[in-house]
């Protein structure tokens, strides 16, 4: 457990500064995250992500990425980690494939993942190598490789996946850099129906300074059609084109978000929730936290965007400049949440051991933030968790309301960890606490590199 989190903690945790004004667009911040596929299921956001190692180097493109992370919310503000569903080594054919790529420790781009039948089908593009495919009886894996080869070979551009079944029960799927390329697939989502087609409406060549560059995005409202991509390069905008059928003809309609030079890159992913229409997409607005160096270390953002009368998508401002969205209902603390549940946090990585996911803080003064949290009329007046110390006897916790020097509900220490390395629980009683609040747990006491405090669950009684 410790040498695990001996390499999961770096920068982000010890130079973070602090960024709750002009960094709130960042939905996850305990690691760095990118190419966004968000996927609704049983009433739930499953968002799949690519990871940027904390270590990749310094300039554009110099991309380190071994690995596709699951996030899940049921409010759009708290987001649970669920850590690695897939890696390289899903893939036995990524090694060999084509050398100089990094075989297994290079290369993990942007996913996307999709239900059928009962069935997950996380489609998955190896740098150079071509795009696999993974299928899971769960969204949250265990996902397999079925084929044992790629289902897209490298020589049609191909990364960037993204699939779509119509409701005629035809599958769909895009993807390309420079280049967008189709194909349909059958039922059975990991063998191809018919031909390779190369789309030519968005090129270049047709559409100029705002051509399909990557990171297509398929979506259909109604009986209407969309294709978002990142657009130019570089910076990349968010284009998009519609269209009445899902292989085009692709008409361009505008931005859904302009370029902007504090983010090279982009990556579409649109989804409905509830009523509302959702865009995520990414910026480096964690890595600049750090340094005003450029390193591909992005971070997943999103927006609610809004249609009008004709289809078409009204403009969002960058990321940096609109607002998170509203909650669609409250978080619920009266029973076993998992600590890795936040809306923000600071200071605080999220580290992987036996038993699941734990929080971990890294520093003085750390925090995580869970929004909109509802006790309800009779509230809580007990606490407990599972927690644990590393080398100090002086962690404490605490407790507040409303804002991080919010009203303190109490304050508790932090034993160490048992001799063997295992967690231990706390109980505490709290004056009563009702209605809805922002929750915060900060952490003091924290000295030293080897000095930290986990939690693995709480709950509130």
């Amino acid at each position: 457990m410790k040498n695990q989190l001996l390499k999961s903690v770096l920068t982000l945790s010890a130079f973070m500064v602090t960024m709750w004004l002009s960094a709130q667009r960042q939905i996850i911040q305990t690691k760095f995250t990118a190419d966004p596929a968000p996927m609704v299921h049983n009433d739930t956001v499953f968002l799949y992500t690519t990871h940027d190692e904390d270590y990749a180097p310094e300039g554009y493109a110099g991309f380190r990425m071994k690995e596709w992370l699951l996030y899940t919310s049921t409010d759009m503000v708290n987001w649970t980690d669920h850590g690695k569903v897939a890696n390289l080594h899903n893939f036995t054919w990524a090694a060999k494939e084509i050398s100089g790529w990094g075989g297994f420790d290079n290369g993990a781009w942007a996913p996307q993942c999709i239900e059928r039948n009962g069935k997950f089908y996380l489609y998955c593009p190896l740098q150079g190598r071509g795009i696999g495919v993974l299928v899971g009886d769960s969204p949250y894996g265990p996902f397999k490789d079925p084929i044992g080869k790629p289902l897209i070979s490298g020589k049609y551009d191909s990364i960037d996946p993204t699939v779509f079944i119509d409701d005629d029960g035809q599958a769909y799927l895009y993807w390309g850099n420079p280049n967008m390329w189709y194909a349909k697939l059958n039922e059975d989502m990991i063998s191809l129906k018919g031909e390779i087609t190369k789309d030519t409406n968005l090129t270049k060549e047709n559409r100029g300074n705002v051509h399909f560059q990557e990171g297509p995005w398929i979506y259909k409202r109604g009986k209407q059609y969309y294709m978002a991509y990142a657009s130019t390069c570089c910076p990349e905008g968010i284009g998009y084109a519609m269209g009445d059928t899902p292989t085009g003809p692709w008409v361009f309609k505008g931005y859904l978000m302009k370029p902007d030079g504090r983010s090279s890159g982009n990556h579409p992913g649109i989804i409905d929730y509830h009523g509302k229409t959702y865009l995520f997409g990414f910026n480096y607005q964690l890595n600049y936290a750090i340094t005003n160096k450029h390193h591909e270390r992005r971070s997943v953002c999103v927006a609610e965007i809004a249609f009008n009368a004709d289809g078409t998508i009204n403009e969002e401002p960058w990321w940096m400049e609109n607002q998170n969205p509203s909650p669609i209902r409250t978080f619920n603390p009266l029973r076993r949440v998992e600590a890795e549940t936040m809306a923000w946090s600071e200071g605080i990585k999220t580290c992987s051991h036996d038993d699941g996911i734990s929080i971990v803080a890294t520093k003085n003064g750390a925090f995580i933030q869970v929004a909109n949290v509802n006790f309800g009329s009779k509230g809580a007046s007990a606490f407990r968790a599972l927690v644990g110390g590393e080398k100090s006897k002086n962690i404490s916790l605490e407790i507040r309301l409303d804002d991080l020097n919010g009203k303190l509900v109490r304050k508790i220490q932090i034993p160490q960890k048992t001799k063997s390395g295992k967690y231990r629980t706390i109980k505490a009683n709290i004056p009563r606490v009702t209605g809805v609040h922002d929750l915060y747990f900060v952490f003091n006491n924290i000295k030293g590199e080897d000095n930290y405090a986990y939690i693995d669950y709480w709950e509130f009684k």
